[in-house]
This record gives structure tokens, C-alpha cells and sequence, in this order.
């Protein structure tokens, strides 16, 4: 058996620059013999951004159940955001237009139509198939560390949905809190994974998520949470 990272949970405390460096401090908090534990503090300007804890484990054969994957449409019959903010593009500020429009390291195709310049009451549920767009190595942990990063797409806006606002409405206020992972099961991300999101709660200012990712296979691979601000911007 191998060390492979079981979950995380992290707490996003400032806003990072991308163009300036950041130092990794990573203590080593309990090797077991089953589970490891490491913290992960992120520091960029002298100044904690980030921090994050994760587990370990030495996977091993024990009890097997799982929730069931919900019944969708198929990718193929889908078109990716890219394709659809193409198609709209006019509609989209020339300020923003390019991220948009570009290709994306993830190509995500929306179950749903989402409206986010002109956004519709809907009720808290989404979903979404997500792979990653080019090749992958075989190095299962490379496809786990992909997966970590996009789970956060197309997550904490789902608070919104209920209450007719998305990310692009002006003077509001969305941004992530913390945000935790669990992996339940070894998967591919360069095939197609179905991200079931829906959002149990908002309130006092913040929204509520969680998420399921399955596999095409209906195995179900990851879960997540978090939490963000999700309120008018204060004059």
C-alpha cells in the first residue's frame, strides 16, 4: 500500500499576489502508522495567507458503501463554459471578456444553463462535468492535486442561486472562507468526473456548500465543503 492524501482542510486568511513569491512551511505534525498528519502554513510578505492541514493514510480493505450518482446528461451532448461565453462574448465586459473566452487548464460543460450576467432564481443544487483538458501522467497523486484545485470552481455561487445573484452581480460580496476535501476512492482526471454541488444554508453574511464528485463509472471519488462571504458590499 502507498501514502495517498485521504483529506484536507484549509482557511484562505489574505488575499495572495500572484506575482509576488510565497514560502511553504510544512511541519510535520504525527506520523502514525496508518495516518500522517502535516500542516501547511502559506507566508507572502511576511504575513500568513494560508493555511492548511492534511491526512494521510495507508489505504486498506474494511467496510464499502457510497452515496448513488444522480442521473444527468451525458458530457458528450454538452458544451463546455468556454464554448458557451464565446457564443455570448458581446455580452460579456471587454474588461473580463478574455478570461472568459480563453482555454482553461479545466474544461467544465454546466448540466444546468446558468444565466451569471442575468441571474435567475433557482433553487440551491448544480451540476457540472469536469476533466482535465490535455494529457496527465499516471501518477495518481498528480490527478488528486488537479481535482483539489478545480473543486473549487463552480462551488461557492451555488449559494447564490436562490437568491438571484451570482459572482459577476455588482456590490456583491463572495469570497471563500475555508474550504475542505475528502478523496474516497483512487480516480482519472483526464476522463470525466460529475461535480454534484448544492447549498444546504446561507446566513449571518455567509453561504454554504458541499459537493460530490463521481466518476462515469458512478463511483463516488471526492466530497467537499465551504464556506464563504456571501453579502452586499458595505458602503
Amino acid at each position: 500500500a502507498e501514502w495517498g492524501i485521504n483529506s484536507f482542510h484549509c482557511y484562505f486568511l489574505r488575499m495572495g499576489d500572484s506575482a509576488k513569491p510565497i514560502v511553504y512551511d510544512v511541519e510535520s505534525i504525527r506520523d502514525g502508522r496508518s495516518i500522517a498528519t502535516r500542516r501547511i502554513k502559506a507566508i507572502q510578505n511576511g504575513q500568513a495567507i494560508f493555511y492548511l492541514t492534511a491526512s494521510f493514510h495507508l489505504s486498506e480493505e474494511a467496510f464499502d458503501h457510497q452515496a448513488t450518482m444522480p442521473h444527468v446528461v451525458a458530457p458528450e451532448g454538452l458544451k463546455s463554459e468556454v464554448e458557451i461565453a464565446r457564443e455570448f462574448q458581446d455580452l460579456i465586459p471587454s474588461s473580463i471578456r478574455t478570461q472568459f473566452t480563453c482555454d482553461k487548464p479545466i474544461e467544465i460543460r454546466p448540466v444546468e444553463n446558468i444565466n451569471i450576467l442575468k441571474p435567475q432564481t433557482l433553487a440551491p443544487k448544480r451540476h457540472v462535468w469536469m476533466r482535465a483538458n490535455g494529457e496527465m501522467p499516471d501518477d495518481l497523486r498528480v490527478h488528486k492535486y488537479l481535482l483539489a484545485y478545480a473543486s473549487d470552481f463552480s462551488f461557492l455561487p451555488v449559494a447564490g442561486q436562490p437568491h438571484s445573484v451570482s459572482f459577476m452581480t455588482p456590490k456583491l460580496q463572495m469570497a471563500t472562507i475555508d474550504h475542505s476535501m475528502w478523496f474516497h476512492r483512487d480516480f482519472r482526471f483526464d476522463d470525466w468526473l460529475l461535480y454534484e454541488v448544492e447549498s444546504p444554508n446561507a446566513s449571518g453574511g455567509r453561504g454554504f456548500v458541499t459537493g460530490r464528485f463521481f466518476d462515469r463509472q458512478g463511483r463516488l471519488v471526492a466530497s467537499t465543503a465551504q464556506e464563504g462571504v456571501l453579502r452586499w458590499a458595505k458602503k
